[in-house]
C-alpha cells in the first residue's frame, strides 16, 4: 500500500455516459463524473516490470502509467482520468487494466495509457 502522502496529485474521474450531439450533425462520446469526482492519486511512469507485477504476470505494451488511488467502487476499465498539472494543462489517462490486491477495498492499482 502506497503512503497516503504520496498520493499528492487530485484526479477527476469520469466513465462513459451515453453520446452527445458534437455541433456537426453527429454525435461523441460523453462523461459523466463518479461520486465521489475527485479524489488524490499517485501517477507514475510504469516500467514493464511494474506493468506485469500490476496486470497479473501478462504483458501490456500501450499501459505507460500506473495510477494509485484508494478504492472507489465505480472504478473500472472504462473509467478514465484526469488530472489537470497546475501550468501545464490536463491530461487524460485510460484504463487499460485494474488491480484490487487482496480483493481487500482498500486501494486501487490502475494500469492507464496517456491519451494523445
Amino acid at each position: 500500500m502506497i503512503a497516503t502522502g504520496q498520493r499528492d496529485k487530485r484526479v477527476l474521474l469520469e466513465n462513459p455516459g451515453g453520446t452527445v450531439p458534437d455541433g456537426e450533425g453527429g454525435f461523441i462520446e460523453g462523461w459523466e463524473a463518479l461520486d465521489p469526482a475527485e479524489v488524490f492519486a499517485h501517477i507514475a511512469p510504469a516500467s514493464q516490470s511494474d506493468l506485469e507485477r500490476a496486470a497479473s504476470g501478462t504483458v501490456i505494451s500501450t499501459a505507460t502509467h500506473l495510477i494509485e488511488i484508494l478504492y472507489h467502487p465505480g472504478v473500472t476499465i472504462l473509467t478514465r482520468v484526469s488530472y489537470t498539472a497546475p501550468g501545464k494543462g490536463t491530461r487524460i489517462f485510460q484504463i487499460t487494466a485494474l488491480r484490487n490486491p487482496d480483493e481487500a477495498n482498500r486501494e486501487l492499482t490502475l494500469v492507464a495509457e496517456e491519451a494523445l
